[in-house]
């Protein structure tokens, strides 16, 4: 391939292209200098083409002599070639001239355009280190702003914003300003300026707890009044509906119903907690990759804070806004658990609590040791009760709590026992022993739904008129009542227990054994020992009468009267302790009418050595009937009651007759005594026959046996055992033996020979029953 030929620019060409540039443009503001490149282009082809003409020009010149022989060859065609030649040489020389001026003007215009070019280039390289300054300096004045700013976003609590953009400035690209030292300063200054955002948002976190603190009452408060009302609602809704009344509040079937009403502790009309601080601050630190120092902060921050709540001495006072507190601590401390993720953990939420619910047991039984009212035992476990039913329901243990009031549950039994033991103390100390009166219906059904009777005396009463005198006396309800108090007060503090004493019937049951036998029945056979009034000891057999009853009907009516416990079958054997103080007033009542008679017999005067025998009875005895009869005819007591009193009293008559015929406080007598005696008998019998009393003549049959065996001088048959025991076995021969010897005694003071044997005869039968029965004592 041929070499490329290189383009040739005449005189004419470049004149015409130097015509075409406008240099100055009147229109334009700037020089239009770049239209000169292609030309000095085109200039610098030509100079390299006028120096190819001068190379050629020397290779002519050289070859002038080969020329010449060539044209001496060649004449004709060299004149034509040289001919042409000096044409061209004539069109080069000029050419030459041409470039040579052209040259000439454009290195003159070329020199002034280089001039501007650099003084233009200087210029532009000027604007850009300006441009380039200005950029770095408004770049570094808007990281100088952000910085300014992060400051100001410290102040306004903006912490995450300002953490942000400290990591905006870290993570700029490299620019000139990354170069410099005011950017690298900056860098070096933004440990302390994140050190700043951590202080700033550690001190509003700070606050906040202090503010939690202060808030946490009202929190518990807010809480506890919550779950009083859903006590109330539900135990209003238990009564309304039996087959709930052993579900308590927490149970399944309330808790379904409650989740219906539910509201939030934390955010309502009353109270708004608001845990942004906490976040932010959690959310700072997290990015700051510090989260470990913020949570063993908090834990250390709250751990005191509990620590706060509780002093070592608790008044009981101060129990209530102390459980507040507590239930308000938990339920922000929940709240945070289930907010937070894994910054809170459950480990040290539960060790808190456990560490605070035991200083709550002990701070409140250290009260409680000094305190000796039930109802304070029962007040507190109000309190208690409230507060674990509150935490419960946000799933803390409450078993150890539960434990210390099934603890507190045995003491608060102990002192009901001891305040109603006062209390019936009091009732039967203050009983006035008369029958209860009654005017109008409400206060008789009041009565009778109190008192514990069998269905047919309750019936009975309800049939009868108004006004009515029931059979007991005051003292009888009001410990009706108060049995009623006492079982009620033994269930309520149990009310809301979850766990139960594993013995509660039996606890019950000895307790309500304690209270019936000793400070009921024992204090009422007191009051009858201590009494001679046989009316009222009437009127206390009466009443002991009607707690055997009760006895039976409160064990079956227990299981009613008790709340939503469950339990087996509770047993009160306290029968059988009324049974004996009964015995004991009845006992009274023989001892009064005893002393009684001993009054009549005061009055009696006995000749036991009379000349006669008299026909008619003592004076004394008419008196004496007529008191007996009316008096225990009288007694408001069952008719087997009056037959054991005119039993004991009929024995006593027998007993003291027979005292006086062969008791050490008469020395002797004579068979007109004896027979005057009999006579006394003969009368007694009559009128209790009269009475309708037949039955009570065999107490005079020793006194009759023995008398008649002695006026009949039938001594020696008494002495014949088979006798004796056909006919006179009711007679004690130690009775006879005495009566014999003082019958004897007066025989042998006597003058009267008849007199004085029978007496010996009397001193021979008592020798020989002092043979056959020496043993036999009275």
């Amino acid at each position: 391939m041929p070499p490329r030929r290189r383009q040739q620019f005449t005189q004419e060409n470049v004149e015409q292209q130097l015509q075409q540039i406008h240099l100055l443009d009147p229109s334009s503001t700037s020089e239009n200098l770049e239209q000169l490149g292609p030309i000095i282009k085109q200039i610098h082809t030509n100079r390299q083409q006028e120096a190819y003409l001068r190379a050629v020009k020397q290779l002519i010149d050289s070859k002038d002599a080969e020329i010449e022989q060539i044209c001496a060859d060649n004449y004709q065609e060299f004149i034509g070639s040289v001919s042409t030649l000096f044409t061209i040489k004539s069109y080069t020389t000029n050419l030459r001239d041409t470039i040579t001026s052209l040259d000439q003007s454009v290195a003159q215009v070329g020199q002034g355009v280089v001039e501007k070019k650099r003084a233009l280039l200087k210029s532009k390289k000027t604007v850009a280190n300006l441009d380039e300054a200005i950029d770095t300096l408004q770049a570094s004045l808007r990281v100088l702003d952000v910085v300014n700013r992060v400051g100001e976003m410290i102040e306004e609590g903006k912490y995450w914003s300002a953490l942000r953009s400290l990591e905006d400035i870290e993570s700029m690209p490299p620019t000139s300003l990354s170069q410099t030292p005011l950017f690298q300063h900056l860098l070096s200054s933004l440990p302390s300026l994140r050190s700043q955002i951590k202080d700033a948002v550690t001190a509003t976190m700070k606050q906040w707890l202090l503010y939690i603190r202060e808030i946490s009452s009202e929190v518990g408060q807010l809480a506890l009044e919550a779950m009083d009302n859903r006590t109330r609602r539900w135990r209003s809704r238990r009564e309304k509906d039996p087959m709930l009344k052993l579900n308590r509040v927490g149970s399944a079937v309330e808790s379904v119903t409650y989740e219906k009403i539910d509201h939030n502790i934390l955010d309502n009309d009353r109270l708004k907690v608001d845990f942004t601080p906490l976040y932010q601050c959690i959310h700072i630190y997290t990015a700051l990759d510090a989260l470990d120092e913020i949570r063993k902060s908090y834990q250390a921050d709250r751990k005191a804070q509990s620590d706060l709540i509780i002093q070592d001495t608790l008044p009981l006072s101060q129990l209530s806004p102390v459980t507040q507190e507590i239930v308000g601590f938990f339920i922000i401390e929940t709240h945070v658990l289930n907010t937070t993720g894994t910054f809170r953990s459950e480990r040290d939420v539960e060790e808190l609590w456990d560490a605070l619910l035991g200083r709550l047991s002990s701070a409140a039984d250290r009260a409680l040791s000094r305190e000796t009212e039930a109802d304070s035992y029962l007040r507190v476990k109000e309190g208690l009760i409230a507060f674990v039913m509150t935490l419960e329901a946000y799933s803390y243990s409450t078993a150890s709590l539960h434990s210390f009031i099934i603890v507190l549950f045995e003491r608060y039994v102990s002192l009901l026992e001891k305040q109603f033991a006062k209390r019936f103390e009091s009732i039967i100390s203050q009983d006035d022993c008369l029958p209860m009166f009654i005017e109008n219906e409400r206060d008789r059904d009041s009565v009778l739904d109190t008192v514990w009777l069998g269905n047919s005396e309750r019936e009975q009463l309800l049939e009868s008129p108004l006004p009515i005198n029931f059979p007991w006396s005051s003292g009888f309800y009001l410990c009706c009542q108060d049995i009623r108090n006492f079982v009620h007060n033994f269930y309520q503090f149990l009310e809301g227990v979850s766990q139960h004493h594993r013995n509660i019937d039996d606890l019950l049951s000895k307790s309500l054994e304690n209270l019936l036998t000793k400070h009921i029945a024992e204090n009422m056979a007191r009051r009858a020992e201590a009494t001679s009034n046989l009316s009222q000891l009437a009127q206390i057999i009466t009443n002991l009468e009607h707690f055997e009853v009760a006895c039976a009907e409160l064990e079956r009516s227990l299981t009613t009267i008790r709340s939503s416990q469950r339990g087996g079958t509770i047993r009160v054997n306290a029968s059988s302790a009324f049974s004996s103080a009964l015995l004991r007033a009845l006992a009274r009542v023989n001892a009064s009418i005893t002393s009684k008679l001993d009054d009549f017999f005061g009055l009696s005067e006995y000749d036991w050595t009379p000349n006669s025998r008299v026909s008619s009875p003592s004076m004394y005895l008419y008196e004496l009937i007529n008191w007996l009869t009316t008096v225990v005819d009288t007694l408001v007591i069952k008719e087997e009651y009056k037959d054991q009193a005119y039993k004991s009293a009929v024995e006593y008559l027998a007993d003291c007759l027979m005292e006086f015929l062969t008791g050490r406080s008469i020395p002797m007598l004579n068979e007109n005594a004896i027979h005057n005696i009999l006579v006394d008998v003969d009368f007694l019998e009559d009128e209790f026959k009269q009475a309708g009393r037949p039955q009570l003549l065999a107490a005079f049959a020793e006194l009759r046996a023995i008398e008649s065996l002695v006026l009949n001088n039938n001594v020696q048959q008494f002495l014949n055992p088979t006798i004796r025991q056909n006919n006179y076995a009711v007679i004690r021969a130690k009775r006879l033996q005495s009566m014999l010897e003082k019958l004897a005694r007066f025989g042998g003071q006597s003058r009267d020979a008849p007199t004085r044997e029978r007496g010996e005869r009397r001193r021979k039968e008592v020798e020989a029953i002092g043979k056959i029965y020496p043993v036999e004592t009275r």
